[in-house]
């Protein structure tokens, strides 16, 4: 599912004021090297859970999700089961939306998102049920009404089709606004007992070229709640240094970086500068002095290979040390319809099947 996007200052995280739980459902056809169904569960904007029609297992995505649902063997097949039912369930769908448009060939692609908002200041609750096809909004439930709002023409049929099914519309609205809301409470108590670990970073100097910025990078480190900067003789700088965002880890771990142009120092002063990492509940800092002998490049000087070729692609390695991400495939809603980005979607169609796979 996204990353994490922070600002890369202290990152003073208090656990947010809004949260979310969005099962998104993806159904392809046409389209190489993707499975022709998808679903994910995404947890604060962060991937949980996925299955796909090629693995035909539910894999989780975070320790802390692990740790809740357990080694139920009995929940683990009943999900897979779900998925697999309802990976035939999503396929008739598509395969209609597919007839009513008069498309039977080429990429098609049919996308669902139901899920939850909840604000847990003002206690106020909002959910969705929405469909994509081909990259575009197709039709959603109005939770008010229990009808389905049809943006398209071609979506009309559709529409006067479902607004007749009065109790697949309630459970709709059941399923958005009472039983996500209940696991989305669960899941935030049980990833906000998780944020008790403390766990300090190892941070290194970097260095692309000899005239490249050094980059101060930490690893390993969490909760996010962090700050690193750079210092000048005991005072923070804020100019020519650039901030990087806290990325996660694939162990649910994090990194941050942040760069300091070296451009205008004399070699004499590199003694004055140093690198901070403070970490929230920690109260000794990481200090590391700038210091050309701990700075780690695979830079080579042209001189030290005088017939040899240009080794491309060596430089900045260790700048991607800890950037191994898990790439996901995810379709996204934007105001213009639905889009990919870094994660995979999912979300639930058929009430009864959706229940039981949203990881209950």
């Amino acid at each position: 599912m996204k990353g994490i996007m922070l600002l890369p200052l202290f990152c003073h995280a208090v656990f947010p004021v809004k949260h979310s739980l969005k099962f998104y459902l993806t159904a392809s056809s046409g389209v190489s090297n993707v499975p022709d169904f998808e679903a994910v569960a995404v947890f604060n904007e962060v991937e949980v859970a996925y299955y796909d029609s090629n693995i035909k297992t539910t894999e989780l995505k975070q320790d802390w999700m692990s740790k809740l649902i357990g080694e139920d063997p009995q929940r683990w097949e009943r999900n897979r089961l779900n998925c697999m039912d309802y990976h035939q369930v999503f396929k008739e769908e598509t395969d209609t939306f597919k007839h009513r448009l008069n498309r039977t060939g080429g990429v098609h692609v049919v996308q669902q998102m139901a899920g939850c908002e909840w604000d847990d200041e003002t206690g106020e609750i909002n959910g969705y049920q929405q469909y994509g096809y081909n990259g575009e909004h197709f039709i959603s439930l109005d939770l008010k009404t229990l009808t389905w709002i049809a943006p398209k023409p071609q979506a009309v049929t559709t529409k006067h089709e479902w607004d007749k099914d009065e109790s697949r519309n309630k459970y709709w609205k059941n399923f958005v606004t009472e039983h996500c809301p209940e696991k989305l409470k669960k899941y935030l108590n049980f990833w906000k007992s998780s944020q008790q670990r403390t766990e300090l970073p190892s941070v290194f100097l970097l260095q692309k070229t000899p005239s490249s910025p050094v980059s101060c990078h930490a690893t390993g480190f969490y909760p996010l709640r962090a700050e690193m900067f750079w210092r000048k003789d005991g005072e923070e700088l804020h100019e020519d240094v650039e901030h990087g965002e806290i990325l996660p880890n694939h162990d649910g771990s994090f990194q941050m970086s942040v760069d300091l142009n070296l451009s205008s120092v004399t070699p004499e002063d590199w003694r004055r500068y140093e690198c901070v990492f403070r970490l929230s509940g920690v109260n000794d800092d990481i200090i590391t002095k700038l210091d050309k002998a701990v700075i780690r490049t695979n830079w080579v000087s042209p001189s030290e290979f005088p017939t040899g070729p240009v080794i491309g692609g060596v430089v900045g390695l260790l700048l991607l040390l800890a950037v191994c991400i898990t790439g996901v495939f995810i379709w996204r809603r934007k105001n213009n319809g639905f889009r990919p980005a870094n994660s995979s979607d999912s979300s639930s169609s058929d009430p009864s099947s959706v229940k039981d796979a949203a990881l209950n």
